[in-house]
This record gives C-alpha cells, sequence and structure tokens, in this order.
C-alpha cells in the first residue's frame, strides 16, 4: 500500500469514527425521549410508534457504522 493510500484510508477512519461519535451522540438523546415517552404513557401515545421507529433506525445505522469501521480497522 502506497503512503498516500494509506492516509487516505486513515482519513476515512477518521471521518466514520467522528460520524459515528455525532450519531451515538443522537442516538444516547433519543433513548432517553423513548424513556421519558414510555414513562408517561399513557400521554403522548400517539407520538410512540414514530420515536420507536427513528430510535430503531438510529441505532440500526450506529451499529451498520461500527461494523464498517472494524471492517476497515482490520483491513489497512
Amino acid at each position: 500500500m502506497t503512503q498516500t493510500n494509506e492516509a487516505a484510508i486513515e482519513d476515512s477512519i477518521n471521518d466514520l469514527k467522528m460520524r459515528i461519535k455525532r450519531l451515538n451522540s443522537k442516538a444516547g438523546q433519543m433513548k432517553m425521549d423513548l424513556h421519558d415517552l414510555a414513562e408517561g404513557l399513557p400521554t403522548d401515545y400517539q407520538t410512540l410508534m414514530e420515536v420507536a421507529a427513528e430510535t430503531y433506525e438510529i441505532f440500526r445505522k450506529l451499529d451498520e457504522m461500527k461494523q464498517e469501521l472494524k471492517r476497515m480497522e482490520q483491513g489497512k
């Protein structure tokens, strides 16, 4: 592997780590929002499915990104 290729891979890894960090923060907030909503039931039950689906999607994407990071780090 050339130095420029290694540097590009390292940049990609660092970029992905930053995106994971940001999404992880959002995931934590969504988890707290879902928890608060569940504690307040039956109030605002109409938003439960929307908040749960959004929370699920964020955690699914976070898991996908972490798996990609692992593959990238193993391949360098």
